[in-house]
């Protein structure tokens, strides 16, 4: 899952797994829920957020596309026994 983003420590946001970027994207809103940042720390949150938000996307599209390739392989008429 490539992304220019980085986390707070400069990391690559995608060195993030699927759980540490939801567990984080859900700290960020409840962050923002609460209403006690300013506005410059409300965009950056925002911000980061919507990069986390997108991370996660990448990777539930890509266990999608894992499950239907395995979907189609499983249905191919010899795929279990290699014929």
């Amino acid at each position: 899952m490539p992304t220019s983003e980085t986390t707070p420590a400069g990391d690559p946001l995608s060195t993030l797994t699927y759980e540490e970027a939801r567990d984080e994207l859900i700290r960020v809103v409840q962050e923002l829920e609460q209403g006690s940042t300013t506005l410059e720390e409300s965009i950056a949150l925002w911000e980061r957020g919507e990069a986390l938000a997108r991370h996660c996307e990448e990777w539930l599209i890509g266990a999608k596309a894992r499950l239907d390739a395995a979907r189609a392989g499983a249905a191919t008429p010899g795929a279990i026994d290699g014929e």
